[in-house]
């Protein structure tokens, strides 16, 4: 029974929590039974509310010259409209942006392509934006591997203590439960008895996805 447990816990590709439950198995079986140790877990980043988007989108209005004013209102609507981060959010040109199926869409490449619906409320912003630019990237000027454009725009986005320094982590959370409250996703939690979304990958992997136009629909985020 030992090698067993020996195997399973060397040898299995299981998460941290499984590997730690396969040892604790082995400990039993050894009789030794130390401490448990709660394993730590990323959390997601606090959304920004409607008022700190507003004053954000004030310091882009703000903006010195037509270049930062698009630019930085393109990384907000990017960000807190259609939840992009990271490589993404730099690679997209204003030829990305397109409006179809009932709003605006935004085709994203790389390692996870897909067309992203746009929040309604960013519509505006971005399709000027996406006009501004055209063919070139909306946020990271000719290079979207570099963080040398992107870093003094988020610091450009700064109203001192009572507005810290922008955030993308926490503008992608902000459309995050924006998506949430619109397909009731809290409602669902509650009343199936999930309190986390380890599972939820699994569940959803056998459904088939909606059309475009349903998603468009579905997200709030058909053009008004």
């Amino acid at each position: 029974m030992i090698e067993r447990f020996v195997v399973v816990a060397a040898g299995s590709p299981a998460t941290r929590r499984t590997l730690r439950t396969n040892l604790r198995a082995l400990g039993r079986a050894l009789e030794v039974a130390p401490a448990p140790v709660a394993l730590g877990r990323e959390r997601a980043k606090a959304p920004y509310s409607a008022a700190e988007i507003a004053a954000y989108l004030g310091l882009c209005d703000a903006q010195p010259t037509a270049l930062r004013r698009q630019r930085s209102a393109a990384l907000v609507c990017l960000g807190a409209g259609a939840g992009l981060v990271g490589t993404e959010l730099r690679s997209v040109r204003g030829s990305d942006i397109s409006a179809r199926s009932g709003g605006l869409v935004v085709t994203v490449g790389g390692r996870r392509p897909r067309a992203v619906p746009v929040l309604a409320a960013f519509h505006g912003r971005l399709r000027a934006a996406a006009f501004f630019f055209g063919p070139r990237h909306l946020v990271s000027g000719t290079n979207p591997e570099s963080h040398n454009v992107t870093n003094p725009l988020l610091r450009s986005l700064s109203g001192g203590a009572d507005l810290a320094r922008l955030d993308t982590g926490r503008l992608r959370s902000t459309y995050l439960v924006a998506m949430a409250e619109q397909v009731g996703l809290k409602a669902f939690m509650d009343a199936a008895g999930i309190t986390c979304s380890q599972r939820l990958g699994d569940l959803v992997a056998g459904l088939s996805p909606p059309s475009e136009e349903e998603a468009v629909a579905l997200l709030g985020a058909q053009s008004r």
